[in-house]
This record gives C-alpha cells, structure tokens and sequence, in this order.
C-alpha cells in the first residue's frame, strides 16, 4: 500500500475490494478508437438551444435548460427564476451535498440546482469545456433515455474550439485512494503514462437486486459516452413501493416525477420493467449510467481543465465521489500536464 496514498477510509481493507474488483467478470469494453487524439483547445456550443422534459421533482410539470455559449472558465448554472441570484460556478467548492443526489449551491439557500449530475456530466462527458445553463427553477429534467436529448441537442448545436485558450490537462501527483466509511466501496485514482492524455475507467457494481454485478472498462471519447447517455438512473422495487405508500406524506417522494420510463425497477429476482442496453442477456444499464452520468458528473467537478489517468470504482456513490474530489484539492493533488 506503500505506493498508493490513502485519502480516507481503513488503508488495511482497500487489498480486499480491490480483490474483490478483479474477481468480478468484465461485461463491456469499449477503448478510444486507434486515431483518437486529445484536444488542443477549449471548447464551447456554437450556438444556444433549449431542452425540455419531464420535472424530477414536480410530478405533473415540465423543466427546461437554456444552453448557451460559455465566455469561458468552465461551466455556470443560473436559475432564471431567481433574478438577483448570481450563476452557481460548477465546482466541487459548490456542492451543497450529495447524500442522493450532487446538489450544487451558491450564495442564497434558495439558489440551488439538484440533481445536477444528469446535465453536468456533459462537461467531460462530450468535451464541452465552457457553457452556460439557464435552468427554470432547481429542479432539472428527468428524461426517457437518461440523458440523450442533451448529447442530441449539443451535437445539433455544434462544438466548437477557441484556439485563443490552450486546453489544460491535470492528473493525480501519485496514485490515490479512498474507501467508505462502512468499507464497502473505494475510489482510485492513477496518473496516466507519460505523453498519454486519456480518462480510462474500470468501474464496478454489485446490488443485491436483479442489477447484480456489472463492470464495464472503458477510455473517455464520443462513442463510449453516446453509449452511456442512453442509460436511466434506476432504483429498488422496495423504493417504488415506499413511494407510493408512506412516501406520500413527504414532498420529496410524494412529487418525484419518476415513471416506469424514465427509470429502471429492480426487485430481487427480477426488472419490473423492460432493461435496456443489453449485452449477451445481461442489462448493463445501471453500470453505464453509474459511470457516465454520476461518476464523470463528479469529475466535471473540477475547477478547469479535464483531467487524465484511470479511475477505478467499486460500489461507490456520489457522497464517496464529491469526497474524492474535494480532497484531491484540499491536499492539492493535481497538478497541470504538460503540452504535447
């Protein structure tokens, strides 16, 4: 473990989950095409549009994002709704919490945005560097096929580079780790090979539903994150049931616009509504939207630049990846790459 700086969690338990990540069976693999090549230059929308969906938490209503090309330094969420608030900065200096969901918070209580993972992990996910979001009240749109109508509208959009700001990378300083509290889950976290300027992935998890266990292996690049823009977030048979009982009597779960579309049912032994993205029998939606709309929303979380190296996750939430990133700046942990 000497090689490995711990950042949180019991240092003498990572061997065990990380043992426990290798035995487990890889489902998917999905490298960067052989002429992929990193990008020199920021980029940002050629143009403003609009997306419309169903409201996560106003059950019955619609939310709608205004996308707008970013002057630069990163991504700004504003609440159009709220005219003397000023625009939330993405960054992990703004997370409000992530206990369900990465809340992002600035200045007032009431200037939030929840769930932002879904609409921030485009920043990495589609190699959006700079952006502005209008978005009608805090609560975001929860549509049918996780988040393909924003990668749909970006792309109708265009994406276009600014070759008056260079594109920075940033890495680890040295490999680091961090495990839960309860020591089920860990993060890692690797500087990549010298010259090298990919995001890899290894990610993996294991529910005691019909999702079972899932791990996909996967570099950063259009296709790979298209593939996991189609996956819905997803959510227990138990949790479904709650919600429609006891969970009335409490504005969070009473007006939660979750369908039987918009997200995946598992029960013990079985969906309770049609998987997607098969592969050989076996659903692999949940893993896909573990990786590409929560964990790469988490990343998005950096302050600039785009970060490289691999990731490896197992079993891990968004509290244990909001934690990664606020202690890989506390303890100052990444640094610039240099051009190549």
């Amino acid at each position: 473990m000497s090689s490995i700086r711990i950042l949180a969690g019991d240092e003498e338990k990572l061997p065990a989950l990380e043992d426990a990540l290798a035995a487990m069976p890889v489902d998917m693999t999905m490298p960067a095409p052989e002429d992929w090549r990193p990008r020199q230059w920021q980029t940002t929308l050629a143009q403003s549009f609009p997306v419309t969906g169903p409201a996560t938490y106003r059950k019955g209503s619609h939310s709608t994002l205004v996308f707008l090309p970013g002057p630069g330094n990163g991504w700004w969420l504003k609440r159009l709704d709220l005219e003397e608030q000023l625009p939330i900065k993405v960054s992990v200096r703004n997370v409000w919490t992530a206990h369900r969901n990465i809340v992002l918070r600035s200045g007032s209580p009431h200037n939030y945005v929840r769930m932002t993972e879904h609409i921030i992990a485009h920043r990495l996910g589609l190699g959006l560097d700079n952006a502005a979001i209008g978005i009608d009240s805090g609560d975001p749109p929860l549509f049918n096929i996780g988040s393909l109508p924003i990668v749909e509208a970006v792309r109708a959009a265009g994406i276009v580079e600014d070759k008056t700001r260079p594109l920075r990378y940033v890495a680890v300083k040295e490999p680091v780790a961090l495990m839960s509290a309860n020591g089920g889950s860990y993060l890692r976290v690797d500087p990549p090979p010298p010259g090298c300027r990919k995001l890899s992935f290894d990610v993996g998890i294991d529910f005691p539903t019909a999702i079972g266990q899932q791990r996909i292996q996967f570099d950063l690049h259009d296709d790979a994150f298209m593939h996991g823009a189609h996956a819905r977030t997803n959510c227990s048979r138990a949790q479904v049931l709650y919600m429609c009982t006891i969970g009335k009597l409490f504005a969070d779960t009473r007006n939660l616009g979750y369908t039987r579309d918009n997200i995946l049912i598992a029960g013990k032994d079985r969906y309770y509504n049609e998987p997607r993205m098969m592969r050989d029998g076996k659903s692999l939606e949940a893993v896909w939207h573990r990786a590409c709309l929560d964990l790469i929303a988490a990343l998005s979380l950096l302050d600039e630049g785009r970060l490289c190296g691999k990731v490896t996750s197992y079993k891990a939430g968004h509290a244990l990846d909001c934690r990664l990133m606020t202690l890989l700046y506390r303890d100052e942990l990444l640094e610039p790459l240099p051009s190549i």
